[in-house]
Protein backbone atom coordinates (compact mmCIF):
# COMPACT_ATOMS: atom_id res chain seq x y z
CA UNK A 1 0.00 0.00 0.00
CA UNK A 2 1.32 3.48 -0.79
CA UNK A 3 2.39 5.67 2.13
CA UNK A 4 1.61 9.35 1.52
CA UNK A 5 3.95 11.93 3.06
CA UNK A 6 3.51 15.71 2.89
CA UNK A 7 4.92 18.80 4.60
CA UNK A 8 3.02 19.47 7.82
CA UNK A 9 2.19 23.03 6.75
CA UNK A 10 1.89 24.39 3.19
CA UNK A 11 1.00 28.06 2.74
CA UNK A 12 0.21 29.07 -0.83
CA UNK A 13 -0.47 32.41 -2.48
CA UNK A 14 0.90 35.78 -3.45
CA UNK A 15 2.46 37.53 -0.48
CA UNK A 16 2.50 34.50 1.82
CA UNK A 17 6.21 35.09 2.48
CA UNK A 18 5.03 37.66 5.05
CA UNK A 19 3.51 34.77 7.02
CA UNK A 20 6.92 33.18 7.67
CA UNK A 21 7.19 34.32 11.31
CA UNK A 22 3.67 33.12 12.04
CA UNK A 23 4.36 29.74 10.43
CA UNK A 24 7.53 29.32 12.47
CA UNK A 25 5.79 30.35 15.67
CA UNK A 26 2.97 27.89 14.97
CA UNK A 27 5.58 25.12 14.81
CA UNK A 28 7.36 26.28 17.96
CA UNK A 29 10.42 27.47 16.03
CA UNK A 30 12.26 30.76 16.51
CA UNK A 31 16.02 30.49 15.77
CA UNK A 32 16.47 29.72 12.07
CA UNK A 33 19.53 29.48 9.88
CA UNK A 34 18.63 30.79 6.42
CA UNK A 35 20.45 28.87 3.66
CA UNK A 36 20.65 30.63 0.30
CA UNK A 37 23.04 31.71 -2.45
CA UNK A 38 24.90 34.88 -3.33
CA UNK A 39 22.33 35.89 -5.97
CA UNK A 40 19.49 35.80 -3.46
CA UNK A 41 21.61 37.80 -1.05
CA UNK A 42 22.41 40.43 -3.70
CA UNK A 43 18.78 40.62 -4.86
CA UNK A 44 17.60 41.94 -1.52
CA UNK A 45 15.30 38.98 -0.85
CA UNK A 46 17.52 37.60 1.91
CA UNK A 47 17.48 40.99 3.68
CA UNK A 48 13.70 41.03 3.35
CA UNK A 49 13.45 37.63 5.02
CA UNK A 50 15.90 38.52 7.78
CA UNK A 51 14.01 41.76 8.41
CA UNK A 52 10.73 39.86 8.73
CA UNK A 53 12.29 37.55 11.28
CA UNK A 54 14.04 40.30 13.24
CA UNK A 55 10.84 42.33 13.56
CA UNK A 56 9.12 39.21 14.89
CA UNK A 57 11.79 38.78 17.55
CA UNK A 58 13.33 35.74 15.89
CA UNK A 59 17.14 35.97 15.77
CA UNK A 60 18.29 34.56 12.43
CA UNK A 61 21.63 34.03 10.75
CA UNK A 62 22.36 33.29 7.08
CA UNK A 63 24.63 31.02 5.10
CA UNK A 64 25.02 32.36 1.55
CA UNK A 65 27.58 29.87 0.24
CA UNK A 66 25.19 27.64 -1.71
CA UNK A 67 26.53 26.75 -5.18
CA UNK A 68 24.66 25.42 -8.24
CA UNK A 69 24.49 21.63 -8.01
CA UNK A 70 25.44 21.69 -4.31
CA UNK A 71 28.71 19.97 -3.54
CA UNK A 72 29.99 18.09 -0.53
CA UNK A 73 32.36 20.99 0.18
CA UNK A 74 29.57 23.60 0.13
CA UNK A 75 27.46 21.47 2.48
CA UNK A 76 30.37 21.11 4.89
CA UNK A 77 30.72 24.92 4.91
CA UNK A 78 27.04 25.28 5.70
CA UNK A 79 27.22 22.71 8.48
CA UNK A 80 30.12 24.65 10.02
CA UNK A 81 28.00 27.81 10.04
CA UNK A 82 25.09 25.89 11.57
CA UNK A 83 27.34 24.69 14.38
CA UNK A 84 28.43 28.22 15.30
CA UNK A 85 25.14 29.03 17.05
CA UNK A 86 22.08 27.35 18.52
CA UNK A 87 19.55 27.02 15.69
CA UNK A 88 16.27 25.15 15.90
CA UNK A 89 15.49 24.95 12.17
CA UNK A 90 16.96 25.50 8.70
CA UNK A 91 15.24 27.62 6.03
CA UNK A 92 16.02 26.95 2.35
CA UNK A 93 15.45 30.17 0.38
CA UNK A 94 15.73 30.02 -3.42
CA UNK A 95 15.62 27.40 -6.13
CA UNK A 96 16.45 23.73 -5.91
CA UNK A 97 20.09 24.23 -4.91
CA UNK A 98 19.40 26.28 -1.74
CA UNK A 99 16.51 24.04 -0.69
CA UNK A 100 18.49 20.85 -1.33
CA UNK A 101 21.43 22.35 0.58
CA UNK A 102 19.19 23.29 3.51
CA UNK A 103 17.88 19.74 3.65
CA UNK A 104 21.32 18.17 3.88
CA UNK A 105 22.67 20.80 6.31
CA UNK A 106 19.69 20.09 8.58
CA UNK A 107 20.12 16.30 8.44
CA UNK A 108 23.79 15.42 7.90
CA UNK A 109 25.36 15.83 11.35
CA UNK A 110 28.81 14.25 11.55
CA UNK A 111 28.18 11.65 8.84
CA UNK A 112 29.61 11.40 5.34
CA UNK A 113 27.14 12.32 2.61
CA UNK A 114 28.34 9.33 0.58
CA UNK A 115 26.98 7.09 3.34
CA UNK A 116 23.54 8.70 2.98
CA UNK A 117 23.04 8.23 -0.76
CA UNK A 118 20.45 5.87 -2.23
CA UNK A 119 19.55 3.11 -1.68
CA UNK A 120 20.02 4.28 1.94
CA UNK A 121 16.83 5.79 3.40
CA UNK A 122 17.31 8.45 6.09
CA UNK A 123 14.15 8.65 8.17
CA UNK A 124 15.45 9.83 11.55
CA UNK A 125 14.62 13.56 11.69
CA UNK A 126 17.30 16.21 11.84
CA UNK A 127 16.45 19.86 12.40
CA UNK A 128 13.07 20.95 10.99
CA UNK A 129 13.31 22.17 7.41
CA UNK A 130 11.43 25.18 6.04
CA UNK A 131 11.33 25.63 2.24
CA UNK A 132 10.67 28.92 0.43
CA UNK A 133 10.91 28.24 -3.34
CA UNK A 134 11.60 31.07 -5.76
CA UNK A 135 11.74 29.22 -9.10
CA UNK A 136 8.49 27.20 -9.44
CA UNK A 137 10.41 24.25 -10.77
CA UNK A 138 12.08 21.67 -8.58
CA UNK A 139 9.19 20.88 -6.26
CA UNK A 140 11.84 20.32 -3.58
CA UNK A 141 9.64 22.15 -1.08
CA UNK A 142 7.43 19.05 -0.92
CA UNK A 143 9.80 16.15 -1.49
CA UNK A 144 11.72 13.65 0.60
CA UNK A 145 14.80 13.85 -1.61
CA UNK A 146 17.94 15.94 -1.96
CA UNK A 147 20.79 15.73 -4.48
CA UNK A 148 24.39 16.54 -3.61
CA UNK A 149 27.37 16.34 -5.98
CA UNK A 150 30.57 14.58 -5.02
CA UNK A 151 33.05 16.88 -6.71
CA UNK A 152 35.82 14.28 -6.50
CA UNK A 153 33.93 11.70 -8.56
CA UNK A 154 31.47 13.96 -10.45
CA UNK A 155 28.60 11.89 -9.10
CA UNK A 156 25.24 13.43 -8.26
CA UNK A 157 24.24 11.55 -5.13
CA UNK A 158 20.50 11.05 -4.65
CA UNK A 159 19.68 11.03 -0.94
CA UNK A 160 16.21 9.97 0.14
CA UNK A 161 14.07 9.60 3.23
CA UNK A 162 11.53 11.34 5.42
CA UNK A 163 14.30 13.30 7.14
CA UNK A 164 14.54 15.51 4.02
CA UNK A 165 10.82 16.32 3.83
CA UNK A 166 10.26 19.97 4.80
CA UNK A 167 8.01 20.58 7.77
CA UNK A 168 6.86 23.94 6.35
CA UNK A 169 6.60 25.13 2.73
CA UNK A 170 5.76 28.71 1.78
CA UNK A 171 4.85 28.94 -1.91
CA UNK A 172 4.65 32.64 -2.84
CA UNK A 173 4.42 32.99 -6.62
CA UNK A 174 5.31 36.69 -6.40
CA UNK A 175 8.89 35.59 -5.71
CA UNK A 176 9.05 34.20 -9.28
CA UNK A 177 8.03 37.36 -11.14
CA UNK A 178 11.64 38.38 -11.81
CA UNK A 179 12.75 34.99 -13.18
CA UNK A 180 14.47 35.26 -16.60
CA UNK A 181 13.24 33.34 -19.64
CA UNK A 182 15.85 30.57 -19.60
CA UNK A 183 15.31 29.81 -15.92
CA UNK A 184 11.53 29.94 -16.35
CA UNK A 185 11.69 27.52 -19.28
CA UNK A 186 14.12 25.04 -17.75
CA UNK A 187 12.51 24.86 -14.32
CA UNK A 188 9.07 24.67 -15.93
CA UNK A 189 10.02 21.66 -18.04
CA UNK A 190 11.63 20.12 -14.96
CA UNK A 191 8.24 20.38 -13.24
CA UNK A 192 6.54 18.79 -16.24
CA UNK A 193 8.99 15.88 -16.18
CA UNK A 194 8.28 15.39 -12.47
CA UNK A 195 4.57 15.13 -13.13
CA UNK A 196 4.78 12.86 -16.19
CA UNK A 197 7.33 10.52 -14.63
CA UNK A 198 5.32 10.32 -11.40
CA UNK A 199 2.25 9.33 -13.46
CA UNK A 200 3.96 6.65 -15.55
CA UNK A 201 6.18 5.35 -12.74
CA UNK A 202 5.90 1.78 -11.52
CA UNK A 203 5.38 3.34 -8.06
CA UNK A 204 2.35 5.42 -9.14
CA UNK A 205 -0.75 5.35 -6.94
CA UNK A 206 -4.16 7.07 -6.99
CA UNK A 207 -3.00 9.96 -4.79
CA UNK A 208 0.13 10.71 -6.82
CA UNK A 209 -1.89 10.31 -10.03
CA UNK A 210 -4.30 13.07 -9.02
CA UNK A 211 -1.44 15.46 -8.22
CA UNK A 212 0.44 14.56 -11.40
CA UNK A 213 -2.48 15.08 -13.78
CA UNK A 214 -3.36 18.44 -12.19
CA UNK A 215 0.29 19.52 -12.42
CA UNK A 216 0.51 18.49 -16.09
CA UNK A 217 -2.56 20.59 -16.95
CA UNK A 218 -1.32 23.64 -15.08
CA UNK A 219 2.24 23.55 -16.37
CA UNK A 220 1.45 22.82 -20.02
CA UNK A 221 -1.14 25.59 -20.28
CA UNK A 222 0.86 28.22 -18.42
CA UNK A 223 4.56 27.65 -19.17
CA UNK A 224 4.43 29.35 -22.61
CA UNK A 225 2.57 32.29 -21.06
CA UNK A 226 5.09 32.70 -18.24
CA UNK A 227 7.95 32.57 -20.75
CA UNK A 228 6.30 35.10 -23.08
CA UNK A 229 5.39 37.56 -20.31
CA UNK A 230 7.33 37.30 -17.03
CA UNK A 231 4.77 39.58 -15.35
CA UNK A 232 1.79 37.34 -16.19
CA UNK A 233 0.67 36.85 -12.59
CA UNK A 234 -2.02 34.20 -13.22
CA UNK A 235 0.50 32.14 -15.22
CA UNK A 236 3.15 32.52 -12.53
CA UNK A 237 0.65 31.52 -9.85
CA UNK A 238 -0.37 28.44 -11.86
CA UNK A 239 3.28 27.47 -12.41
CA UNK A 240 4.03 27.69 -8.68
CA UNK A 241 1.04 25.46 -7.90
CA UNK A 242 1.96 23.07 -10.70
CA UNK A 243 5.54 22.79 -9.42
CA UNK A 244 4.27 22.08 -5.91
CA UNK A 245 1.84 19.42 -7.14
CA UNK A 246 4.53 17.87 -9.34
CA UNK A 247 6.84 17.67 -6.34
CA UNK A 248 4.13 16.09 -4.21
CA UNK A 249 3.41 13.62 -7.02
CA UNK A 250 6.93 12.31 -7.50
CA UNK A 251 7.76 12.39 -3.78
CA UNK A 252 4.85 10.00 -3.23
CA UNK A 253 5.50 7.99 -6.39
CA UNK A 254 8.95 8.38 -7.97
CA UNK A 255 10.80 9.84 -10.88
CA UNK A 256 12.11 7.49 -13.54
CA UNK A 257 14.53 7.19 -16.45
CA UNK A 258 14.71 10.85 -17.52
CA UNK A 259 15.91 11.86 -14.07
CA UNK A 260 18.24 8.90 -13.75
CA UNK A 261 19.97 9.86 -17.00
CA UNK A 262 19.82 13.59 -16.35
CA UNK A 263 21.84 13.66 -13.14
CA UNK A 264 25.12 12.42 -14.71
CA UNK A 265 24.85 15.06 -17.45
CA UNK A 266 24.59 17.73 -14.80
CA UNK A 267 27.43 16.31 -12.75
CA UNK A 268 29.93 15.81 -15.57
CA UNK A 269 29.07 18.72 -17.86
CA UNK A 270 27.56 21.25 -15.42
CA UNK A 271 24.27 21.50 -17.29
CA UNK A 272 21.42 22.78 -15.13
CA UNK A 273 19.09 20.04 -13.93
CA UNK A 274 15.98 21.33 -15.69
CA UNK A 275 17.84 21.78 -18.97
CA UNK A 276 19.37 18.30 -18.92
CA UNK A 277 15.91 16.87 -18.24
CA UNK A 278 14.54 18.80 -21.21
CA UNK A 279 17.32 17.52 -23.46
CA UNK A 280 16.34 13.92 -22.70
CA UNK A 281 12.57 14.14 -22.26
CA UNK A 282 11.34 13.53 -25.85
CA UNK A 283 13.84 10.76 -26.64
CA UNK A 284 13.31 8.86 -23.39
CA UNK A 285 9.53 9.23 -23.62
CA UNK A 286 9.50 7.82 -27.16
CA UNK A 287 11.55 4.81 -26.01
CA UNK A 288 9.45 4.24 -22.88
CA UNK A 289 5.94 4.82 -24.24
CA UNK A 290 5.26 1.33 -25.71
CA UNK A 291 5.45 -0.13 -22.20
CA UNK A 292 2.72 2.16 -20.79
CA UNK A 293 0.71 3.50 -23.73
CA UNK A 294 -2.43 4.19 -21.70
CA UNK A 295 -0.53 6.17 -19.10
CA UNK A 296 1.36 8.30 -21.59
CA UNK A 297 -1.85 8.82 -23.54
CA UNK A 298 -3.55 10.24 -20.42
CA UNK A 299 -0.67 12.68 -20.06
CA UNK A 300 -1.24 13.83 -23.65
CA UNK A 301 -4.96 14.28 -22.99
CA UNK A 302 -4.30 16.25 -19.80
CA UNK A 303 -2.05 18.57 -21.82
CA UNK A 304 -4.65 18.97 -24.53
CA UNK A 305 -2.25 17.52 -27.09
CA UNK A 306 -4.72 14.68 -27.82
CA UNK A 307 -8.50 14.46 -27.73
CA UNK A 308 -10.54 12.16 -25.50
CA UNK A 309 -11.61 10.06 -28.46
CA UNK A 310 -8.11 9.45 -29.81
CA UNK A 311 -6.57 5.99 -29.41
CA UNK A 312 -3.86 5.47 -26.81
CA UNK A 313 -1.35 4.80 -29.58
CA UNK A 314 -2.25 8.01 -31.33
CA UNK A 315 -2.34 10.06 -28.13
CA UNK A 316 1.09 8.81 -27.06
CA UNK A 317 2.41 9.83 -30.45
CA UNK A 318 0.90 13.29 -29.97
CA UNK A 319 2.68 13.54 -26.63
CA UNK A 320 6.07 12.83 -28.19
CA UNK A 321 5.41 15.38 -30.94
CA UNK A 322 4.39 17.97 -28.33
CA UNK A 323 7.55 17.43 -26.30
CA UNK A 324 9.75 17.91 -29.36
CA UNK A 325 7.76 21.05 -30.23
CA UNK A 326 8.03 22.67 -26.80
CA UNK A 327 11.79 22.07 -26.82
CA UNK A 328 11.94 23.89 -30.16
CA UNK A 329 9.65 26.69 -28.96
CA UNK A 330 11.71 27.25 -25.81
CA UNK A 331 15.07 26.92 -27.58
CA UNK A 332 16.22 23.88 -25.59
CA UNK A 333 19.62 22.91 -27.02
CA UNK A 334 20.77 19.36 -27.64
CA UNK A 335 23.97 18.32 -25.83
CA UNK A 336 25.79 18.97 -29.11
CA UNK A 337 24.31 22.45 -29.56
CA UNK A 338 25.02 23.22 -25.89
CA UNK A 339 28.71 22.85 -26.68
CA UNK A 340 29.57 19.61 -24.91
CA UNK A 341 32.71 18.04 -26.33
CA UNK A 342 31.66 14.95 -28.29
CA UNK A 343 34.80 12.94 -27.52
CA UNK A 344 34.35 13.57 -23.80
CA UNK A 345 30.64 12.70 -24.07
CA UNK A 346 31.42 9.38 -25.75
CA UNK A 347 34.16 8.60 -23.27
CA UNK A 348 31.86 9.09 -20.30
CA UNK A 349 28.79 7.25 -21.63
CA UNK A 350 29.51 3.92 -19.87
CA UNK A 351 30.12 5.70 -16.55
CA UNK A 352 27.04 7.89 -16.99
CA UNK A 353 24.90 4.84 -17.72
CA UNK A 354 26.26 3.06 -14.64
CA UNK A 355 25.58 6.12 -12.46
CA UNK A 356 22.07 6.44 -13.86
CA UNK A 357 21.30 2.82 -13.00
CA UNK A 358 22.88 3.11 -9.55
CA UNK A 359 20.51 5.95 -8.65
CA UNK A 360 17.57 3.52 -8.78
CA UNK A 361 15.36 5.87 -10.80
CA UNK A 362 15.50 3.87 -14.07
CA UNK A 363 14.07 0.89 -12.20
CA UNK A 364 10.83 2.82 -11.76
CA UNK A 365 10.46 3.43 -15.50
CA UNK A 366 7.67 1.62 -17.37
CA UNK A 367 10.33 0.11 -19.60
CA UNK A 368 13.41 -0.72 -17.52
CA UNK A 369 16.68 -0.33 -19.43
CA UNK A 370 20.02 -2.07 -19.21
CA UNK A 371 23.24 -0.09 -19.44
CA UNK A 372 23.64 -0.57 -23.18
CA UNK A 373 20.16 0.82 -23.83
CA UNK A 374 20.92 3.90 -21.72
CA UNK A 375 24.09 4.49 -23.72
CA UNK A 376 22.04 4.28 -26.92
CA UNK A 377 19.53 6.80 -25.55
CA UNK A 378 22.33 9.21 -24.64
CA UNK A 379 23.58 8.93 -28.21
CA UNK A 380 20.08 9.48 -29.60
CA UNK A 381 19.77 12.67 -27.55
CA UNK A 382 23.16 14.02 -28.67
CA UNK A 383 22.04 15.75 -31.84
Amino acid sequence: MPAINLPRVIRIGGGCLAELPDALSQAGLSRPLVVTDAWMAASGLLDRVLDLLTKAGMPARAFTGVVPDPTVASIEEGCAVLAEASHDCVIGLGGGSPIDSAKMIAVKGARRIADLKAPHQENAPGLPIVAIPTTAGTGSEATRFTIITDEETDEKMLCAGLAYLPQIALCDYELTLSKPLRLTADTGIDSLVHAVEAYVSRQANPFSDSMAISAIRLIWQNLPRACADPADRPAREAMMLGALQGGIAFSNSSVALVHGMSRPIGAHFHVSHGLSNAMLFPVVTQWSAPAALARYAECARAMGAAGDGESDQGAAGRLIEALHQINADLAVPTPSAYGIDKARWEELLPLMAAQALASGSPGNNPRVPVAEEIVALYRAAWE
